[in-house]
């Protein structure tokens, strides 16, 4: 492997302890929201990142955006966690599931680049025949405890243990619902390499990974591994596992290269410029996957709403709109449904190639699919 990536640090010392996403229950979340809002000071700080541009007052940093709307405070989230209404954003009919077996996946074209759809931002790739994990969460919560917090609403369409041999495994950020505890637990020693963004490299240690196998890169850095071209790019996001470890680690968006096609995936992001400067720099994409699902008003700069993943899609010159982060956990207050139904609506009006793959479902890059609304009629 060839790269310009960071070597990766030493593993720290503390255990995660929160899930970093905005969901828990009762006297758990009223406790945390007072912790989280005591964590906002940065003392003195040793770092072997401060020569990274994103890296400002002891912490990563998105850049100024002066378009970004602010988010309600955490105490304010937090409560509406605890005492708010939800309707309709857990499915009560079950979500179809595509069972996917080895020798399908081994069946598969060896010179083209596949996507599979595992559930929420988690995707199994095999590229030009060699086979790629992205954010792959295998657990029943997204959680670091699996008796509390947000519930899968299906089951993978193949379990941890039926997964071949994987090649490379790729990281956008830190929180649970993209890096899992117990997978990662599991793809310790399975996985040949591991591509993640600056200081994730620790929390990959902690759980068995061992240091030589992981590169981590800051944004615009590159990095090449058996055939596959391999790029950080910026993304409008935050970190954190525990109460006080709030943007330690780098979150990124990433541009992967097999053969002459280019795929984008966006990890978590609000809209922000950054997707005009990668679709300039890369001049488009065959596969844009970029998220839509879990946005609020509450928290506008760090999701985006159907409207602006499409305005984003378009920014970066994208081929094939590919929607993500969505009908698998239930992280917000929209309906289950609703990050579906507004981005069919509009790629439809827009005349936008939508993939809306079901779970399971197999996707050829570059190659002509019919695009089925699944979710229609299911509760």
């Amino acid at each position: 492997m060839t790269t310009n990536a960071a070597p990766v640090t030493p593993a720290s010392t503390s255990q995660p302890s929160h899930p970093g996403l905005r969901q828990w229950c009762g006297g758990l979340m009223v406790a945390a929201c007072a912790l989280l809002t005591s964590c906002a000071s940065h003392g003195a700080c040793e770092t072997p990142y401060a020569a990274s541009p994103q890296f400002r007052d002891c912490g990563f940093r998105n850049p100024p955006n002066p378009d970004a709307l602010p988010s309600a405070s955490q105490w304010k989230i937090w409560s509406r966690f605890i005492a708010g209404t939800k309707t309709d954003t857990v499915p009560t009919d079950p979500i179809p599931v595509h069972p996917i077996t080895t020798a399908q996946l081994e069946a598969l074209d060896p010179q083209a680049n596949h996507v599979i759809r595992l559930g929420h931002s988690s995707h199994l790739l095999k590229l030009r025949g060699k086979f790629w994990l992205i954010d792959p969460v295998f657990s029943e919560r997204a959680s670091p405890f699996q008796w509390i917090g947000p519930k899968r609403f299906h089951q993978p369409p193949l379990a941890l243990e039926q997964l071949p041999a994987i090649e490379g495994l790729i990281l956008s950020h830190d929180h649970y619902d993209h890096l899992d505890i117990a997978t990662i637990e599991y793809l310790a020693q399975r996985v040949n390499r591991y591509f993640v963004p600056l200081a994730v490299g620790a929390r990959l240690v902690e759980l068995g990974v061992p240091a030589d196998r992981i590169a981590e890169f800051d944004w615009w850095q590159a990095g090449q591994h058996d055939g596959v071209q391999l790029t950080a790019t910026p993304a409008q996001h935050f970190s954190g596992r525990t109460l006080n470890d709030r943007d330690k680690t780098l979150w990124a968006s990433w541009v992967i290269q097999s053969g002459n096609q280019r795929i984008f995936y966006s990890g978590d992001s609000g809209y922000f410029k950054g997707f005009s400067q990668i679709g300039e720099r890369f001049g488009g994409f065959d596969l844009a996957m970029i998220e839509n699902g879990a946005y609020d008003a509450y928290w506008p700069a760090v999701h985006m709403t159907p409207e602006q993943s499409v305005q984003a899609f378009q920014d970066l010159r994208g081929k094939v709109l590919f929607s993500v982060h969505n009908s698998t956990f239930d992280l917000a207050f929209h309906t289950w449904h609703d990050p579906l139904d507004r981005i069919a609506d509009l790629s439809e009006s827009q005349k936008i190639e939508l993939a809306t793959p079901a779970i399971g479902e197999v996707l050829t890059v570059g190659q002509p699919r019919t695009n089925v609304r699944w979710w229609q009629g299911l509760k």
